[in-house]
């Protein structure tokens, strides 16, 4: 916990450190009224990497419309006590959203609520479990391309509220600035699938007690930067 902490803490300096680099470099200084203002961002954080266009619709309120996409995939995170096999671990999390920021005040430009929606059109995670070796069961050996293999996929596909705070100004007074946005989405129920084959195909009966084990996992943390660059 205290290493999560630590990185994280060094983390929003190196960011705030670069952010007020930037500004010195390329300018920064007063417009607070935005509207009619239009810019590009590029996203990188915990939702992968994305764009998104910005507009200003009035001076405390603009609005953006872009996607992201996240794909992740590690082999043999972990184990099955008393069962040799491999196993990979995949995510796939690519949405469309449409988010509003308000600054609510002058004397903190700073400072954005931001508040949307996105369609998560894949939202999905997997594993995967081949045996390796041989198995005994009963005096008999079973050889592991006997046993077969196991695949759970598990989705969150569909429309995703999203409410989060935003830092530093939502856009550059000449050509470029950062911000960031800290936030989350609220995901569908999920929903689990398992297929698996010979001796193990059995194992779909267990997906109502999938589902009911991760019915509380409907939260989808947002940590992340925006590269902004003004158009108009």
């Amino acid at each position: 916990m205290k290493k999560t902490l630590l990185s994280l803490s060094l983390f929003f300096l190196a960011i705030f450190c670069f952010h007020q680099r930037a500004l010195a470099q390329y300018g920064d200084a007063g417009g607070y009224n935005n509207q009619g203002s239009v810019s590009g961002q590029v996203l990188v954080g915990s939702q992968g990497f994305g764009l998104e266009a910005r507009y200003g619709i009035s001076e405390s309120l603009s609005g953006r419309l872009g996607g992201s996409f996240l794909p992740a995939t590690a082999n043999n995170v972990f184990t099955i006590n008393g069962f040799n096999s491999t196993t990979n671990v995949s995510a796939k999390f690519y949405n469309v959203h449409l988010l509003a920021d308000y600054t609510p005040s002058e004397d903190l430009q700073w400072l954005r609520i931001v508040g949307g929606a996105a369609y998560l059109y894949k939202a999905q995670g997997s594993i995967g479990v081949l045996p390796t070796g041989n198995y005994n069961v009963a005096n008999y050996s079973i050889s592991s391309a006997e046993m077969g293999n196991l695949n759970i996929d598990v989705s969150w596909k569909g429309v995703a509220p999203y409410v989060g705070l935003g830092f530093f100004k939502c856009f550059p007074s000449n050509v470029f600035n950062m911000n960031l946005d800290l936030g989350t989405y609220y995901l569908n129920q999920p929903k689990s699938t398992i297929i698996g084959t010979k001796l193990l195909a059995d194992n779909y009966k267990l997906e109502p007690q999938v589902d009911s084990n991760l019915k509380s996992y409907r939260w989808l943390p947002v940590l992340q930067v925006n590269f902004n660059f003004r158009i108009q």
